[in-house]
């Protein structure tokens, strides 16, 4: 029992909505455009297989060529293993900055050649090689054999890590497999 006269009684029922009307007459509009949308999103993301990224047969003939030179440097380790056991300081920095100075343009020149995806790991592992080899460089000038002995182990990985970037196709031209 309310305590309230009838007349200061609050009434239950809400007013009228003037644009209830426009809701309703609005909303199957709106779910058409939704499955407009949602159709065309799952059109779009349709799982389809995509053709994987493939180097056109000039980048790997280019990356071949460019191989080649830096695998010629790759060979030159033994020469220079025995240049830094019998610690011959000019002869080792001789070899760096002449028979191996084009490596660095030689992976720069291969790097932008990848595919995008390789590029990053590729670049890290040529700033590795070069970061070594300017130690070994360092090491030669400073005339300090166990920095010289440390930086050479470094530079030897560092050919055998960048090597493995070369494409398969290329890897196998060159009998790296």
């Amino acid at each position: 029992m309310s305590l309230l006269p009838r007349s200061m009684a609050v009434s239950t029922s809400l007013p009228p909505r003037p644009l209830a009307g426009w809701r309703a007459a609005l909303r199957p509009l709106f779910a058409l455009v939704l499955a407009i949308v949602l159709s065309l999103g799952l059109a779009a993301c349709d799982g389809s297989p995509r053709a994987a990224a493939t180097l056109s047969e000039e980048s790997l003939n280019s990356i071949t060529r460019q191989a080649e030179g830096f695998l010629e440097s790759r060979d030159r380790l033994p020469e220079l293993a025995g240049l830094v056991n019998t610690r011959s300081w000019i002869f080792t920095r001789n070899l760096i900055h002449g028979p191996m100075q084009e490596v660095g343009r030689q992976m720069q020149y291969i790097n932008k050649l990848l595919l995008p995806a390789d590029r990053p790991e590729a670049e890290k592992r040529a700033t590795s090689l070069k970061t070594s080899l300017a130690q070994l460089d360092e090491a030669a000038r400073l005339q300090d054999g166990e920095l010289l002995r440390k930086a050479y182990i470094k530079v030897a990985s560092g050919f055998g890590l960048y090597s493995q970037m070369f494409p398969e196709s290329v890897q196998q031209a060159l009998k790296q497999v």
